[in-house]
């Protein structure tokens, strides 16, 4: 006897997961009904979408802010997705508002590595070169630590390389692990665009 699937259900799930409606029905006869289950499979079936969700032209999305209680430190951050329809997405909004409060607290320069300028990487590298002159290290290996001493700033600057600042919540994972998830989650591209952060007295 097969499950019967209500309209009620493969609303509500669409709004949850952002998934089309067909493949929210199918997932729930796939899962008899269980709508936690159904939505492990959407998870499961989005996963194998991402690389196709990259190429998508992001032309909605939110501006999600974070003010801090002592109102000393304040952060909004604009955060695209493909549809309107996910932009309302309570996960995708969630998502957005975490991101704004970890800046907050961690403070980024950049996006992403790829973003950081060449005259802010040629800064840091002088200050290196001086320290590694000081400490009496070998020319020919210095190159080979600056370069490692540059791929950790990188990470440290670059807000999708650092592990979010709620670690207990997200098990550790990075920003960018976290994107990827709701990208899944949503079906669609999602791309943090940009951000900015104020503090008073920087």
């Amino acid at each position: 006897m097969s499950t019967t699937i209500s309209a009620a259900d493969v609303s509500a799930l669409r709004k949850q997961t952002g998934a089309g409606m067909m493949d929210c029905k199918k997932a729930l006869q796939e899962a008899d009904g269980d709508f936690e289950k159904a939505v492990e499979i959407l998870k499961v079936q989005m996963g194998n979408k991402l690389g196709k969700l990259a190429g998508r032209e992001t032309a909605e999305g939110t501006v999600q802010s974070y003010i801090h209680a002592n109102g000393k430190v304040g952060v909004l951050v604009q955060v695209e997705c493909n549809t309107d329809f996910v932009a309302r997405n309570e996960d995708f909004i969630a998502f957005a508002k975490d991101l704004a409060l970890h800046i907050a607290a961690m403070n980024p320069q950049y996006v992403s590595a790829d973003d950081i300028p060449q005259d802010a990487k040629d800064k840091e590298i002088r200050v290196w070169e001086q320290q590694l002159e000081a400490e009496g290290k070998p020319e020919h290996i210095r190159p080979k630590i600056i370069e490692g001493k540059l791929k950790a700033w990188a990470k440290e600057v670059a807000l999708l390389d650092q592990p979010h600042v709620n670690g207990d919540k997200y098990d550790g994972k990075t920003i960018e692990q976290l994107r990827g998830e709701v990208s899944a989650t949503t079906g669609e591209n999602v791309v943090i665009k940009r951000f900015s952060r104020f503090a008073v007295g920087e």
